[in-house]
């Protein structure tokens, strides 16, 4: 109560504390953190700033490469690029906005070169890891680009609970957004079978197209799966506009490589009758209830 000024007062309040006879003589010891003890002009505190300025200049740096091999169209490049990028972000702070800035715009890079690229499986490891920044950052210029395409991703593995969960996550303006009411309108459009509208869409980015070829096939393959059901043979022709192939020789190629028990002659497909199933007259009846009535015996003996 005597010192007056922080000049009479040149240890810290937990210094202080800690040196109170009452404490001494109870043996209890405090425990005071080092940037506690050394007040506002902590050397460590110094240092960490420096290097979280220093951290972020060189990430800064690694993201405008990172920006210029994706602009360029350098795949190989960019995911080096991102690599080093990745491990620079292991040391940035928690709680730093510009720190997690530059995390979300090099993560939303990545996930366009792992589509450019064909790997689902580093799209899907780069999709986990920006959407904890989403929940921090709430937006940013690619989030809804990133949103629809993570939704065309789970539309084509025919991951439907996921998709309507990542649905409702969504606030009313990303719902809005051409990016997110494009695989939207898609996973209608496949529910109530219009394949004709899903065959001719037309994306809202190059980076959709690779989802919408996979999905193609999807399509394709349903089709030709109630045709060679429905039908006995068809005109090769009929079958080029029913599956929206543009050319002959295409729907030959997707014959040879998925549907090698189609047969063609000349102008027509045929196709081999489906394998009949089990008839009720299959099941030995008689026999499986002679089997129970054996065991109901032989319990009622038992007991």
């Amino acid at each position: 109560q005597d010192r007056k000024n922080e000049a009479a007062f040149p240890v810290t309040p937990y210094e202080y504390i800690s040196n109170l006879p009452s404490l001494q003589n109870l043996n209890i010891q405090v425990d005071i953190p080092e940037h506690t003890r050394n007040g506002p002009d902590c050397k460590n505190c110094r240092i960490k700033k420096v290097a979280s300025t220093m951290s972020l200049d060189n990430t800064s740096s690694l993201l405008n490469e990172l920006k210029a091999k994706f602009e360029a169209g350098d795949v190989v490049g960019g995911k080096e690029t991102l690599s080093k990028l990745k491990i620079a972000m292991l040391e940035f702070p928690s709680d730093s906005e510009p720190h997690m800035k530059v995390a979300a715009e090099a993560l939303e890079i990545g996930i366009l070169l792992t589509v450019e690229d064909g790997d689902l499986d580093a799209f899907a490891r780069n999709v986990a890891q920006i959407k904890p920044l989403y929940a921090v950052l709430k937006t940013t210029p690619r989030k809804c680009h990133i949103l629809g395409l993570n939704l065309m991703n789970l539309l084509v593995e025919n991951r439907l609970s996921e998709f309507h969960a990542e649905l409702e996550l969504l606030t009313e303006e990303e719902a809005a957004n051409t990016f997110v009411t494009f695989p939207i309108n898609l996973e209608r459009r496949l529910m109530v079978g219009i394949y004709d509208e899903v065959l001719t869409v037309t994306v809202p980015d190059p980076s959709f197209q690779f989802f919408v070829d996979n999905l193609l096939q999807t399509v394709r393959d349903s089709i030709a799966d109630c045709v060679e059901v429905s039908y006995k043979n068809m005109k090769i022709s009929d079958a080029m506009t029913m599956m929206k192939f543009d050319s002959q020789h295409e729907l030959l190629e997707y014959i040879e490589e998925c549907r090698d028990d189609w047969i063609v002659e000349a102008d027509t497909l045929c196709f081999q009758p489906p394998p009949s199933g089990s008839k009720a007259s299959d099941i030995p009846s008689m026999k499986l209830i002679s089997q129970s009535l054996s065991y109901a015996t032989e319990m009622e003996r038992i007991v």
